[in-house]
């Protein structure tokens, strides 16, 4: 969607307002912030702008079309109640799609003009500008990927890594990767000749010249690049006359110094169905995985996601969905949108208790049950055969020093209370001291199988998870 104008009618009158419009809109928010909770405010209404107030039609900014559906859905009768009370008049409001300061065009990056050569294959990279290095959350698990993507991006002299394969499973950021190298390149040199384009995509280009007899056109837009990037190649198992063209468009790209991508859903000698002689040409290159996120990185994604939803979410809560959601970003990102509607639609703050009922909904019966502080404790002191109130006491006998940290570690991976707070029910100890703990436990469970597998049945047994 460009930014060009979305309206709805209210109604027809023609008349002229003679007020400053940002003057009007800040009337309009002192309304509307006495209709809805709080967090519904700051995530739908704070980040509107007025653009212009002329004659019957009210124009604001909203950051993406998202937006605009959501208001237009949701809270239209506020709105329109907002600006009658203001204006005493009925105006007719337009919708701008913006994205920072200007108007953007949503479309994928031109690589010349016309939408079209005279083939009809689109000159369009198909690239999304929204995926880019600065808004990949770097983390353990794929800190080794981006540096590769980072390397063959731009213009390099040599081609070092050609192909460069970036594996991993659903959700990880294989994509966002991928487009970012595209994007990083164009913006470095835009009249660099990216082509963007999904195995399906390829597929379907292939068949439709097949049809039109017009094969040699297909080769030549395919191969008459500076850098082919292709997404999920796994699904070019089985499609034998697929694979023979894409074959030969490798071994044209990668003759010429190309650069050559490509995404997986699993390491290439692991597929089955495509012919031996491209899996070689995947495995002659640089092959890089990447890894679920650990908890940082979840913490970190989920920040940033709410950061850029103009999202007030607790700490607590944050890091209780990270603890919870351990498959991969997309389920991550999924949760918060979530969070974020259960807030909107029930026109109250986002709180912790929310949190563990979407968690719920996600993960269904896998879902851990909610478990409170002084659960755990009872339970590890039952375990251990350790009085409670020595537990949490200020002693710090091994024996007893040793259960209270495997207490507040579990209290950490269950409660979803904060360290301050798990922290408060040991005799008022700081949050330093539960970090300390916590580290203690997992580092003891590296090392020792026997005491792992009995915090884990202690883990379990409270949680009552489902394996």
């Amino acid at each position: 969607m460009s930014a060009s104008t979305i309206c709805f009618q209210i109604t027809h009158p023609h008349l002229r307002v003679q007020v400053e419009p940002s003057h009007v809109w800040q009337e309009c928010l002192t309304l509307i912030k006495e209709k809805v909770a709080t967090q519904t405010f700051q995530t739908w209404f704070a980040p509107l702008k007025v653009a212009n107030l002329e004659d019957a039609h009210l124009t604001l900014q909203v950051p993406s079309q998202f937006y605009y559906e959501w208001l237009d859905s949701h809270y239209r009768p506020i709105i329109l109640e907002a600006i009658k009370r203001t204006t005493g008049k009925e105006l007719q409001v337009q919708y701008s799609v913006v994205l920072g300061d200007a108007p953007v065009d949503e479309s994928p990056r031109r690589l010349s003009t016309g939408d079209r050569d005279k083939n009809g294959f689109s000159r369009l990279s198909q690239l999304n500008r929204r995926y880019t290095f600065e808004n990949f959350i770097e983390g353990a698990g794929n800190q080794f990927a981006k540096a590769a993507a980072l390397s063959v991006s731009g213009r390099p002299p040599k081609n070092l890594f050609n192909p460069l394969v970036i594996y991993g499973g659903v959700g990880l950021g294989k994509t966002h990767l991928l487009q970012a190298i595209g994007n990083y390149t164009l913006t470095e040199e835009a009249q660099t000749r990216v082509v963007y384009a999904t195995s399906e995509k390829f597929t379907l280009d292939f068949i439709s010249a097949i049809q039109r007899s017009r094969t040699t056109a297909f080769s030549k837009y395919y191969r008459n690049v500076d850098m082919l990037l292709v997404d999920d190649i796994q699904f070019f198992q089985k499609k034998e006359q697929t694979q023979e063209q894409f074959f030969h468009t490798f071994n044209d790209l990668y003759q010429h110094g190309r650069q050559i991508v490509m995404t997986l859903d699993r390491s290439p000698s692991e597929l089955s169905g495509l012919q031996d002689r491209l899996i070689s040409r995947f495995q002659s290159g640089l092959i890089v995985d990447i890894h679920p996120p650990d908890l940082e990185t979840r913490i970190a994604i989920l920040m940033r996601k709410a950061e850029d939803e103009a999202l007030e979410i607790p700490y607590d809560t944050t890091e209780y969905i990270a603890r919870c959601i351990k498959s991969n970003v997309r389920d991550l990102e999924g949760a918060l949108i979530r969070l974020l509607a259960y807030s909107s639609l029930r026109n109250q703050d986002i709180t912790l208790e929310m949190a563990r009922q979407v968690v719920q909904e996600i993960l269904g019966k896998n879902a851990a049950k909610t478990v409170s502080v002084d659960e755990v404790i009872k339970k590890v002191s039952a375990e251990f055969n350790i009085r409670e109130n020595t537990l949490v006491g200020k002693g710090r006998p091994q024996d007893v020093a040793l259960a209270r940290q495997a207490a507040m570690y579990l209290a950490r991976e269950l409660t979803g209370a904060s360290l301050v707070s798990i922290g408060l029910h040991f005799a008022g100890r700081d949050h330093s001291t539960v970090i300390h703990a916590c580290r203690t436990i997992e580092k003891k469970m590296e090392e020792d199988p026997i005491f792992k597998a009995r915090v884990d049945a202690i883990y379990k047994e409270l949680a009552n998870v489902v394996y």
